[in-house]
């Protein structure tokens, strides 16, 4: 292994910021960026040595393969990360504009809404992780969430009160129960985990999240994350009484100022209950 990629990978593991999801791909994404930096010359680097041509070598290659703006943005947050932890944060610009990379396009008018089908959830072996697809698809999780969720702690009767330590951003947060298929996927659940959560007693987090990635690859599901899309969408609907945007609905601004002013409403509990910090990012998910 080469220097730089083992001090990164050391880096990496000192250092616990954030979930276990967010801790992989960040050393995941500096991997990358070690493999990249010696491709492009940088060949006797060590995690100490990040300067600023670096990052501008970094960009311009990036831009130049014409990487999606998230890509981007994502690699240079663990940019910032790596030279945060060695005390040199001034090597990288404060904000990303000073590299020409444009804000994340947020409204896209196109609906990332992924179904899930009983016949599409019997092609997956595994009941643990069918179990974590159905609650993705019923309310709205992340797929950590899903996994370590445990019905015994987080079933509250009319909402669920998921862990700090499951979530993405370590803030606990409650999530309604409101329809009958809700109560029966929980009731299942419960069967299943029993006290404990919907990693098996034989695995640990890493172990399941491959089994996890594993049998939906298998069973040809991809885009998991669009099920938070079609939970937001679903919620909206019933909360406004139209479809949302991105499902075909009028756009925000043609409405009259009252149901404008409720829809903001609306989407502000619908970015509670997905814990999502902006309310702004709900134009991913609705328009």
């Amino acid at each position: 292994m080469r220097n730089l990629n083992y001090q990164l990978k050391q880096l990496c593991q000192r250092n616990h910021d954030g979930s276990y999801a967010t801790r992989h791909n960040r050393e995941r994404t500096l991997t990358l960026i070690a493999d990249q930096l010696h491709l492009l010359g940088y060949r006797r680097m060590s995690a100490q040595s990040l300067k600023p041509k670096h990052i501008d070598a970094l960009v311009a290659r990036w831009q130049a393969e014409q990487l999606a703006i998230g890509t981007i943005k994502n690699r240079m947050t663990a940019l910032r990360w790596w030279a945060e932890k060695v005390n040199k944060p001034s090597v990288i610009a404060h904000s990303n504009d000073h590299y020409g990379i444009p804000d994340r396009q947020l409204v896209t008018g196109i609906s990332k809404a992924r179904q899930l089908g009983s016949e599409a959830l019997d092609q997956v072996r595994d009941p643990h992780v069918r179990m974590s697809l159905g609650l993705q698809r019923a309310f709205g999780l992340r797929r950590e969430e899903a996994i370590k969720f445990q019905p015994h702690y987080a079933d509250r009767g009319d909402h669920l009160l998921l862990k700090a330590s499951w979530t993405k951003g370590g803030k606990a947060r409650m999530i309604p129960i409101l329809t009958p298929a809700q109560r029966e996927l929980l009731t299942r659940v419960h069967q299943l985990a029993g006290r404990g959560s919907l990693i098996p007693l034989d695995r640990d987090y890493r172990q399941q999240l491959r089994v996890y990635e594993r049998h939906t690859a298998n069973a040809g599901l991809a885009r998991m994350h669009g099920l938070r899309h079609a939970y937001a969408q679903e919620r909206y609907a019933t909360l406004t009484g139209r479809l949302a945007p991105a499902a075909g609905g009028p756009a925000v601004a043609t409405l009259p100022l009252a149901e404008r002013q409720r829809d903001q409403q609306v989407r502000a509990q619908i970015s509670r209950e997905l814990g999502h910090e902006r309310v702004q990012i709900l134009s991913v998910y609705l328009s």
